[in-house]
């Protein structure tokens, strides 16, 4: 599955051969000895190192469910008459066919297949940069890419990327696209970073988004054995990014299923102070950026997933 698909998350792999992750895990743990893949946490690659970036084939395979859950979570950030940008990836493609329900909006995006979900779209409005075809993602990038972006203004972008730490943020393989990517983040008021559990804890090449710069984070709940990727959620609350966990139970609304520990109302991100640590529980009152003037009541504790 790893030759076919260029990498693959545990979760798939319990699945399809029909048993647990523990013995997954085990097993890939094996192979790597083997020289026959990497593994990476909440999944495995080809080996490779920092430099190999799988191409949208490989990519629109692993994660599926969660990505789906991710982007239900992350359209309902987006209101009636905005302005944003949304970057190229396999998991704002899956945001993008959400935004076509939404009236007025604009959508600035550099990603060939974003622009694609949105074409029929009566009542959005699709702006495209310039730059030169990068055929692996469908994304447009270089310098063409860039200079359009100059003097734009948004109220956010929605980026992905290929691995997310606390320590460096979104970070991606390829130059050309975290240039790109670089611009994004320049034209938005605030920065929503979509990843799956995968990228969690993962570190690339080229960084795009540092932490600090990061305003919100939609993921989906970690396994339960997953550590390094529960530590890095309580890393990044702690440096202040807003954490959104969707859930991906069969049957269960986006957003709603949210892991053991992690308390609050349900439909919107959990804020947390910038700068500040993850408030006990009952303790934070406030309004995060672009969520209204209306004060929401959130509740967390992100620290439970490293006790699991």
């Amino acid at each position: 599955m790893v030759r076919a698909n260029g990498a693959v998350s545990l979760r798939e792999l319990a699945r399809v051969v029909q048993t647990s992750e523990v013995t997954v895990r085990r097993d890939v743990r094996a192979l790597e000895a083997e020289g026959l893949l990497d593994r990476r946490h909440g999944g495995a690659v080809l080996p490779g190192g920092f430099t190999r970036e799988s191409g949208f084939p490989q990519k629109s395979h692993l994660a599926t469910a969660e990505k789906t859950a991710i982007a239900d979570v992350a359209a309902n950030l987006v209101e009636e008459g905005e302005a944003i940008v949304v970057g190229a990836g396999t998991t704002t493609q899956e945001l993008a066919r959400r935004l076509a329900r939404v009236p007025g909006l604009t959508v600035v995006t550099n990603s060939l297949l974003v622009a694609q979900a949105l074409a029929h779209a009566n009542r959005v409005e699709v702006v495209m940069t310039g730059g030169t075809l990068r055929g692996s993602n469908y994304a447009l990038v270089g310098s063409g890419a860039e200079q359009s972006l100059q003097g734009l203004r948004v109220s956010r972008a929605f980026l992905s990327g290929s691995g997310l730490t606390a320590e460096r943020g979104l970070s991606t393989s390829n130059m050309l696209s975290a240039s790109v990517d670089r611009a994004l983040v320049q034209a938005a008021a605030e920065v929503v970073v979509l990843a799956d559990h995968t990228k969690l804890g993962t570190d690339t090449m080229f960084q795009t988004v540092p932490t600090d710069v990061i305003t919100r984070l939609v993921t989906d709940e970690p396994p339960p054995h997953d550590e390094r990727a529960a530590s890095e959620l309580q890393a990044l609350a702690d440096q202040g990014v807003q954490i959104a966990v969707a859930g991906t139970g069969q049957g269960a609304a986006a957003g709603e299923q949210l892991p053991p520990g992690v308390r609050g109302r349900r439909e919107m991100p959990l804020p947390v102070q910038r700068g500040g640590r993850m408030p006990a529980a009952g303790q934070f009152r406030g309004s995060g950026p672009g969520l209204g003037a209306e004060p929401l009541e959130r509740t967390a504790r992100v620290a439970d997933l490293r006790r699991r």
